[in-house]
C-alpha cells in the first residue's frame, strides 16, 4: 500500500489513472470535505495525532481508517510540519461541462499552461480570497491534485470551482457563454484600471516566460497591462493576477460583513 500511495503522491499519470489523490493535513481534509470531495480512506499516525476519534466523528464518520507508523507517515508526507493526517480522496472531473455559474455576470480567472505548481496554488488562493466564480486552466502542464498545488493553495484547491481543457476549448466555452475576454499581454494593450469588468468577465494570464499564446490574443476583447514604473516590465504571475482580479472585484463591489 505504501508504494501505491507514494505513486499517487508523485505521479500525475498514476493519479489520473486511479482517479485518486492524497490530501495532507487537518485543514486541507476539512476543506475538501466542505468542498464535497469523496474520500476513499483516512490514514493517521498516532505518534503525531491523538484526537482521531473526535476527528472521525466530526469530519469523516463513514471512511475507512488506517493507522500507520511514524516511519510510514514520513515516507508519505509531503510536508514536514503537518498533523499526522493523510486522506485518499477521489478526483472531481474538473471539466468545462461541469462548471455551473451561480451569478448573473460571472468573473473567472483563466491561466494558460502554468508551469510551476506553486504558482497555480497561489492563483487558487487569490481566487478563493476574491470569491470569484471559477478558475480555468488552458493547456495544463500540471494537475490540480499535485501535492505542491494543494500545499501552496493552502487547501483552497478544494474551495474553488475548477476546470481544465485545451486553450481552444476554453476560448470556445467563454465565447459560448458571452464572456468578455481580457488578456494580460504586452502588445496592443490598454491600462487594466480603465476597463469595465462588471459584465461576464474572463481575466486571462499566461506564464512569466512566454506570456499568452496567439489564440488568446486573437480572441481577446481587450488586451490589458499593468503599468510598470521601474526597470522591469512584468510581475510575478500570481501577483499580476491578484491585481487584475481585485480590480474586477472592486468594480463589482465587495461583500462585506
Amino acid at each position: 500500500m505504501v508504494k501505491y500511495l507514494i505513486r499517487l503522491q508523485e505521479k500525475s499519470i498514476f493519479r489520473k489513472k486511479e482517479q485518486l489523490f492524497l490530501i495532507e493535513g487537518i485543514r486541507e481534509v476539512v476543506l475538501a470535505k466542505e468542498g464535497k470531495y469523496e474520500f476513499d480512506k483516512l490514514l493517521f499516525c498516532p505518534d503525531i495525532f491523538s484526537g482521531i476519534d473526535n476527528f472521525i466523528k466530526q469530519v469523516l464518520p463513514e471512511v475507512e481508517i488506517i493507522e500507520i507508523s511514524l516511519s510510514v507517515y514520513q515516507k508519505l508526507a509531503y510536508r514536514s510540519n503537518t498533523e499526522g493526517i493523510l486522506a485518499v480522496a477521489k478526483m472531481k472531473p474538473n471539466t468545462l461541462e461541469e462548471l455551473r455559474f451561480e451569478t448573473k455576470n460571472p468573473l473567472v480567472l483563466v491561466v494558460e499552461s502554468p508551469e510551476k505548481p506553486g504558482n497555480l496554488g497561489a492563483l487558487l488562493r487569490t481566487a478563493d480570497a476574491a470569491g470569484i466564480d471559477a478558475v480555468i486552466v488552458g493547456n495544463p502542464v500540471s494537475d490540480f491534485y499535485n501535492p505542491n498545488v494543494i500545499r501552496s493553495s493552502v487547501g483552497t484547491v478544494f474551495t474553488n470551482h475548477l476546470a481544465m481543457a485545451s486553450t481552444l476549448e476554453v476560448i470556445a466555452f467563454l465565447k459560448h457563454h458571452d464572456f468578455n475576454i481580457f488578456a494580460a499581454a504586452l502588445s496592443a494593450s490598454e491600462p487594466y484600471d480603465l476597463q469595465n469588468y462588471t459584465e461576464s468577465t474572463a481575466i486571462v494570464v499566461g506564464t512569466e516566460a512566454t506570456g499568452l499564446s496567439q489564440p488568446w490574443l486573437t480572441a481577446s476583447f481587450k488586451n490589458i497591462i499593468i503599468p510598470m514604473e521601474g526597470a522591469i516590465d512584468s510581475l510575478n504571475l500570481s501577483v499580476s493576477a491578484s491585481i487584475l482580479v481585485f480590480e474586477a472585484k472592486r468594480q463589482r463591489g465587495f461583500s462585506r460583513i
